[in-house]
């Protein structure tokens, strides 16, 4: 636009030739100036451009925020691994990374209450009194247990978190399989036994292992599906089902008769 007024001046003036060559020049220099300055004023009038950073931070309870704040960390672990830094979290959340250290005063507690809230949390205590109860057969007991647990317990981002958390060693997974784990399979091997007429071995950690053959079992098809991508057909619940039938027939070939 400047250019286009210029050579209009220019031309009226010095191509046509009807002034005097120095009293062109000296209006088309004031022109010139008087083009400039105005293209000049025009910019510094202009509205800044909005800035594409975090927008405002939302006023929320405590408790809200410390809520919002577990949910994406957990999808943020699940994705990035544990090693992942706390300011790209902040982000996610939509705060500083001041504000999240407000409400957990280090890394090492954020992690803590995730897995308060995401690994240990979705347990639900009234597995335990199902799989006791035995006005129903073991078997029944233990397809129930496991296809509840699949479904609610071995998830993609749980999966996920729990592997990065072994591979970080920090005290997640050992805690889960520690605290929640290693009973529930001495449960589960003790009811098996006993309505099959067998008897449970006497050193826990044989008792779990023998355990873990159902249990890995079933963690291990959910890392399939969700981790290996296994395309198979086969509905997961249906295999579930086999593995549940494989452990109770295998028992008699492990445990003596009572």
């Amino acid at each position: 636009m400047i250019k286009l007024i210029i050579s209009s001046v220019d031309d009226i003036f010095c191509h046509k030739r009807r002034w005097p060559a120095r009293l062109a020049k000296k209006i088309i220099m004031k022109a010139k100036s008087d083009v400039l300055a105005a293209s000049r004023q025009k910019k510094i009038s202009a509205p800044a451009p909005k800035s594409k950073g975090r927008h405002p931070t939302v006023r929320m309870p405590q408790a809200e925020r410390r809520a919002q704040i577990l949910t994406k960390a957990y999808e943020f672990f699940s994705e990035y691994g544990l090693t992942a830094q706390t300011r790209a979290l902040a982000d996610a959340c939509g705060v500083s990374q001041r504000l999240l250290y407000s409400v957990f005063p280090n890394k090492a507690a954020l992690l803590s209450a995730v897995y308060e809230t995401e690994i240990a949390g979705p347990f639900k205590a009234g597995w335990v009194v199902q799989l006791k109860d035995r006005s129903k057969p073991v078997e029944q007991r233990l397809t129930e247990f496991y296809h509840e647990y699949y479904d609610c317990i071995l998830t993609r981002r749980w999966l996920r978190l729990f592997l990065y958390a072994s591979l970080s060693e920090v005290t997640m997974a050992p805690a889960y399989i520690a605290g929640i784990v290693s009973h529930l399979l001495e449960m589960i091997v003790d009811e098996a036994a006993r309505e099959a007429g067998l008897r449970s071995p006497e050193d826990p950690a044989l008792t779990q292992e023998i355990g873990w053959i159902l249990h890995g079992a079933v963690s291990h098809l959910a890392i399939r599906r969700h981790i290996y991508h296994d395309a198979t057909p086969l509905d997961a619940k249906n295999v579930v089902t086999l593995q549940v039938k494989s452990f109770l027939a295998g028992l008699g070939a492990i445990l003596p008769a009572a």
